[in-house]
């Protein structure tokens, strides 16, 4: 049997194929929406998204491998992208990503056993004037030292499943 969004999730992909004037637009909108109910846009999503837009499965997977904000692989309810491009690693970015892997016990690429945290070392995440800089969710963490960065995994880690930042 084919695998199938939920209702809800349909309604919202319907929604949102609604606001391009074609359905390939919608391509990368519906990858994160599939990203986020299922958790990972394994070979099974691919083709749901697929059929879904009527685009060709080669060109789904395409976008997929060539973003790395798409996994085919499950990761934590958290994801943490450290960035060590130059901005961040003359202001102490692999400093932050070496405390990190310590607190969490993973190395970056890594998730944490209890599924809570994924550790992904990105090359720039734009925000060169802030750095040392990570993402998390939607939350832009700027101007990072070690306590800041413990701050934001404390506060994480007391977060309901349902406000996944």
């Amino acid at each position: 049997m084919a695998l199938v969004f939920s209702e809800s999730t349909q309604r919202r992909v319907s929604a949102t194929v609604k606001l391009y004037p074609e359905r390939q637009a919608a391509l990368l909108p519906v990858l994160h929406i599939a990203q986020r109910e299922f958790g990972q846009l394994s070979p099974e999503v691919i083709d749901l998204v697929s059929r879904t837009l009527e685009l060709p499965e080669s060109h789904v997977y395409g976008v997929v491998t060539f973003y790395t904000m798409f996994h085919q692989e499950k990761h934590g309810r958290h994801e943490l992208l450290v960035c060590t491009n130059v901005s961040c690693m003359l202001k102490g970015g692999y400093e932050i990503l070496a405390h990190l892997e310590r607190r969490l016990g993973i190395k970056a690429g890594q998730t944490t056993p209890d599924g809570m945290f994924t550790l992904i070392e990105e090359e720039c995440l734009a925000a060169c004037a802030d750095a040392p800089m990570m993402i998390c969710g939607d939350e832009y963490h700027l101007r990072l030292d070690a306590a800041s960065v413990d701050r934001v995994i404390d506060r994480l880690r007391t977060l309901p499943a349902k406000e996944i930042a």
